[in-house]
């Protein structure tokens, strides 16, 4: 469910109900330059990559090969 313009009274009742019976919730606004948004998603999961940078060998601690990122595989 997704909600604009809609005053806070509505979001909060809307969103218990749909929270009760395990529905994503999604609410928000803009005002000029400001705005808000909130979202209720319950239990979820979700993944982040994030890659490994391999550290320096002993004999390359100085010049551009030490300052390269290498990945490992």
């Amino acid at each position: 469910v997704c909600l604009t313009c809609c005053s806070r009274e509505s979001m909060v009742r809307i969103n218990q109900i749909c929270h009760k019976n395990g529905v994503k919730f999604f609410t928000g606004d803009v005002f000029g330059y400001h705005g808000y948004m909130f979202a209720d998603l319950g239990n979820h999961e979700f993944v982040e990559e994030k890659p490994k940078v391999a550290k320096a060998s002993a004999g390359l601690e100085d010049g551009p090969e030490a300052k390269r990122a290498r990945l490992e595989p």
